[in-house]
């Protein structure tokens, strides 16, 4: 059985990356948008027999999800054999739980559409926050692709004593893997939430002032919560805090906020496009989508 790669505008790099890896051809495909917004499509390579893989961060999903939607479908109309989604950013997992009456559990639904029109997803960590994997809300075959081994080889290469910090409790699960990785320690500071744009993070307990601290989140989108951890932990005292992100969501001016609250750096994981990717996770990528595919 053959296979074809089909890259989502704007994940070409990652597409390209993982034809080398996985040694699959890229299909030819014309995707573009019609004046009145509608989506016009052709893959102009051979699809019947193949099994396909779309590649495609959904940052700005909104935009993206019909694209994927209609790859999918003309793909199975076409004869595809499957339909796999490699998706380096998930979106929609980070509403998990009914807050308020009346709220949309926006991260099942996702799941559920998603799920009606891949038959695998692999993304590089996932927001599991209150759902304790991904089979919890996709009902299709699903592989993650770890971060850390790669946030943990940049780290070694760049920070001699570093201290790896999680801004919060979500942040532990990241935090922990890349310390044991980096054989540093670490610590994880309390958050209080009051809103999107509205939160409090504690000072560190110990004094850590020999070490250079190195703040780790899944995502950034807003940044508050990293920018009060960075402010918390440059109070402190010692180094400027180097702050990496996995996701580089940035909906807000974050970066220069965080270097304006104290951080010598900021980087992220190249998983959604941004001048401050500086981590591939390409390596890991390929991996998890070795496992889910026919082919192998």
């Amino acid at each position: 059985m053959a296979g074809l790669l089909i890259a989502l505008p704007g994940s070409e790099g990652h597409a390209q990356r993982l034809s080398e890896a996985l040694d699959l051809p890229m299909a030819k495909v014309e995707l573009r948008t019609f004046p009145d917004q509608e989506i016009y499509l052709r893959i102009d390579s051979e699809v019947s027999g193949q099994e396909i893989v779309i590649v495609g961060s959904l940052d700005k999903p909104g935009e993206k999800f019909l694209q994927l939607a209609f790859l999918s479908a003309t793909a199975r109309e076409l004869g595809a054999t499957r339909v796999g989604l490699v998706a380096p950013y998930l979106a929609f997992m980070r509403q998990d739980s009914r807050f308020q009456p009346g709220e949309g559990i926006t991260s099942v639904y996702f799941g559920r559409m998603i799920s009606g029109l891949v038959d695998w997803l692999v993304t590089v960590d996932p927001h599991l926050h209150r759902w304790s994997s991904l089979d919890d809300v996709y009902s299709i075959p699903t592989g993650i692709a770890r971060s850390a081994e790669a946030i943990a080889t940049w780290i070694k290469g760049h920070v001699e004593r570093p201290l790896i910090v999680g801004p919060d409790a979500e942040s532990h699960q990241w935090v922990a893997a890349v310390a044991d990785l980096c054989a540093a320690p670490f610590l994880v500071l309390e958050k209080t939430r009051r809103g999107d744009r509205d939160v409090s993070v504690s000072r560190p307990a110990q004094d850590w002032r020999t070490h250079t601290p190195v703040l780790i989140d899944d995502i950034i989108s807003t940044g508050r919560t990293m920018v009060e951890a960075t402010k918390q932990v440059r109070a402190a005292g010692g180094p400027p805090a180097i702050c990496i992100g996995i996701h580089a969501v940035f909906a807000d001016a974050v970066q220069q906020e965080l270097l304006a609250a104290g951080a010598s750096q900021v980087i992220t994981c190249d998983t959604i496009p941004h001048p401050s990717n500086e981590i591939c996770v390409g390596p890991a990528l390929a991996r998890a989508a070795l496992a889910q595919l026919s082919l192998r």
